[in-house]
């Protein structure tokens, strides 16, 4: 069988990052440079968007499926008895918890950024019916007007009118990340229960983040809400939901700065900080 796309940078510790939306790793060079200062970074790709597979025929995503791509990686990248750090963003966030629940030997601190796995919230089956209607806009409307009613969940607004669009045909949907991940990702991640049991074990390997310019939205109170629940530790990082594209070497910083909390000297953050 062959290793998961990927692509692998730098030097050091190995830090796997596992991207949001359809899991493509689009706009994460610029953090990943940074990173890569001081650990050997190993991005996933777990649909392979970015290694020649966009315009391929894709079926709806589980949270198990990436999850067991990113456990096959590390055993391919990692030495007997090593373990590695992970980063997962948003859709890549839930898989990150759910490789930690599955593999915690090979996993030395888990950061997941913003999960969106809401149905754990007191009011999770709101927030799944407002994912849903996100599916649904986009399967009417296409993926601008989704994209508005899914703002507008997140930030806790009510929805506007519809954004004018059309649907988009086949070929058209292939092409686009975003669209791919409106059509085969949002429904199946959301609607995922992680073991927050499980997780309430391993804590001391977790720590929940969240982007500071997110405060009171949606995905800021379900980071919080997994932390509590588990006994995990809670960070916020710079910017919003996608800080790490947003504010890429603040981002990174802020991410060695959690590992080393949490683990040896080789990751200090006390390195020189990369210039800005």
């Amino acid at each position: 069988m062959t290793e998961p796309h990927h692509d692998r940078r730098g030097d050091g510790p190995v830090l796997l990052v596992v991207p949001g939306g359809a899991g493509h790793p689009m706009g994460l060079g610029p953090m990943t440079d940074v990173l890569a200062e001081r650990f050997t970074v190993v991005t996933y790709d777990p649909l392979g968007l970015a290694h020649g597979r966009l315009g391929e025929p894709v079926a709806d995503q589980r949270v198990e499926q990436w999850s067991d791509g990113a456990s096959r990686l590390l055993e391919a990248v990692l030495g007997d008895g090593e373990s590695a750090y992970v980063l997962g963003l948003s859709s890549g966030g839930i898989a990150a918890l759910d490789l930690l629940t599955r593999r915690p030997e090979r996993l030395r601190h888990v950061v997941a950024h913003e999960p969106p796995c809401v149905g754990v919230l007191p009011d999770g089956a709101r927030q799944r019916a407002m994912f849903q209607e996100v599916y649904d806009t986009y399967r009417a409307a296409g993926p601008q007007a989704a994209a508005a009613r899914l703002g507008a969940g997140l930030t806790g607004q009510e929805p506007g009118e519809t954004v004018s669009g059309r649907p988009l045909s086949r070929q058209e949907e292939l092409t686009d990340p975003m669209a791919l991940f409106l059509a085969h990702v949002v429904r199946g991640f959301t609607s995922y229960a992680p073991d927050l049991a499980a997780l309430a074990t391993l804590s001391d390997r977790l720590t929940l983040a969240a982007g500071s310019d997110s405060r009171g939205q949606l995905l800021h109170r379900t980071a919080e809400f997994v932390a509590g629940r588990t006994g995990a530790r809670f960070a916020e990082f710079p910017g919003g939901h996608v800080g790490a594209g947003e504010h890429p070497v603040a981002f990174a910083e802020r991410l060695v700065e959690t590992l080393a909390q949490h683990d040896e000297p080789c990751v200090s953050s006390d390195r020189p900080s990369a210039s800005r």
